[in-house]
């Protein structure tokens, strides 16, 4: 029993440790401006990520375990008008055998474009602002990187005409590829990554 418990609390660790190498792996400055050279057709887009600090936390969110990020997206020639803004819980899993990205759409999203420019100790948001959690990536170490998707099913959306997403992101020392696509009801592809991932790659990583 003693074993039992003493393997238990281990993983627990090992799996603590591995959602703070996830948020160093997305916290900082990517973009896709090298694919975008070699690719005319491929966007030429700026992530932002930064860690967020919620007031009055939900007690389900698991607050002594969970890493809270915002996350912006924007063509890099317009910056002030990012096109995705979304938090992130980043914990472990229920199962515990993964982490969990957990993304939540803002219920003010034009308030806090260019949140990352301020200092830490002022990017404090209120509970109710994160708003609702629409979709989560269950991500697991291989080798020096870290593959995550989303369930086998995707998740539901309204973005863009699209009825269901899917995600496939792999977190790596250059940066994040990640596989991203909206379907239809009838599961034609909307939008997203055709052949190959958008590539990001660090501008500044934190």
């Amino acid at each position: 029993m003693a074993t039992s418990t003493g393997n238990a609390v281990a993983e627990l660790v090992m799996i603590e440790q591995q959602v703070k190498e996830v948020v160093s792996h997305l916290v900082g400055v990517m973009d896709t401006s090298a694919q975008a050279r070699a690719n005319p057709d491929s966007p030429d887009v700026r992530m932002t990520t930064c860690t967020v600090n919620l007031e009055s936390v939900d007690p389900g969110l698991n607050p002594a375990t969970s890493v809270f990020l915002y996350q912006e997206q924007a063509l890099s020639k317009r910056l002030n008008s990012p096109y995705r803004q979304r938090f992130l819980r980043i914990a472990v899993s229920d199962n515990g055998q993964s982490v969990e990205s957990r993304g939540f759409k803002p219920q003010n999203p034009k308030t806090l474009i260019g949140l990352c420019n301020q200092p830490d100790g002022e990017r404090v948001i209120p509970s109710n602002d994160l708003g609702k959690a629409v979709c989560s990536v269950f991500l697991k170490p291989v080798g020096e990187n870290y593959i995550g998707q989303t369930p086998e099913d995707g998740c539901p959306t309204k973005y863009r005409g699209a009825v269901k997403i899917t995600n496939t992101i792999i977190l790596h020392k250059e940066g994040m590829d990640t596989l991203d696509r909206g379907f239809d009801a009838a599961g034609n592809l909307l939008w997203g990554a055709k052949d190959s991932p958008y590539q990001f790659r660090w501008v500044e990583p934190q």
